[in-house]
């Protein structure tokens, strides 16, 4: 019962983590005709993409390191990545 939900958490904690990274690649690819600085915007939203995707995954590893919970959250990420690729053509 734990164990699936650590597993149930994990697949919603990628995916939110793969929402949250590839929805803020689209905006900031977006806004980037607007910008001053565009290398400045673009290298600013993929440190922030990363250190929260980072701290997100590290966050999802816990404690006990486990390995196949955080194999899971990436699989949500990448799907994440194709759900949103595919609707924000």
């Amino acid at each position: 019962m734990i164990e699936g939900l650590g597993w149930l958490l994990a697949v919603l904690g990628g995916a939110a983590l793969g929402l949250f990274y590839y929805a803020g690649l689209w905006f900031t690819l977006r806004r980037l005709s607007e910008q001053a600085h565009p290398a400045l915007w673009v290298f600013g939203s993929f440190t922030l993409r990363l250190a929260v995707s980072m701290a997100g995954f590290y966050f999802i590893l816990g404690p006990d390191r486990d390995l196949t919970r955080l194999g899971v959250a990436l699989l949500a990420f990448i799907v994440a990545r194709v759900l949103l690729t595919r609707r924000l053509r």
